[in-house]
């Protein structure tokens, strides 16, 4: 496996293919989500990939505070279908928190989480805020790991 962390504006035009890809197989197709994908938050992001054997296995955006949140945020947390329960999403979280403290220093960090993925964020350190709201017809909850 091979971990790239990237600004948007290093990201070549096969790396930006690769995530668009993935984020559209899986968010679009797969969780049949119709919205807008492209929302200009990439610009201002880190781009955390992994590929094995050349394609794009994970991926997640990293963005600075005052963007998304008031305090920086992991977003777009993809994994491929095909590699999926071989613990790649909990090390891909566990990287993406890792470059949010080495790029932009250690501190909060607020996720919009899928409701469903609860157990999972909270062993990764993150507590639920608020209340259920819904996300392009998906039931999520904001955490936050202090």
């Amino acid at each position: 496996m091979n971990w790239l962390l990237k600004k948007f504006e290093a990201l070549s035009v096969d790396e930006l293919y690769a995530i668009l890809q993935l984020r559209n197989e899986v968010f679009a197709i797969e969780q049949n989500c119709v919205y807008p994908d492209m929302d200009n938050k990439d610009q201002a992001a880190y781009h955390l990939m992994c590929f094995s054997n050349n394609k794009l296995i994970a991926y997640s955006r990293i963005i600075p505070p005052g963007i998304a949140f008031k305090e920086a945020s992991i977003g777009r947390v993809v994994t491929s279908p095909q590699t999926r329960r071989a613990g790649i999403g909990k090390l891909l979280m566990q990287k993406s928190i890792e470059s949010i403290y080495n790029k932009l220093g250690k501190q909060s960090i607020r996720i919009g989480a899928q409701y469903y993925l609860i157990k999972f964020y909270t062993q990764l350190g993150f507590t639920t805020q608020g209340e259920i709201y819904l996300e392009d017809g998906i039931e999520h909850i904001e955490m936050v790991k202090s």
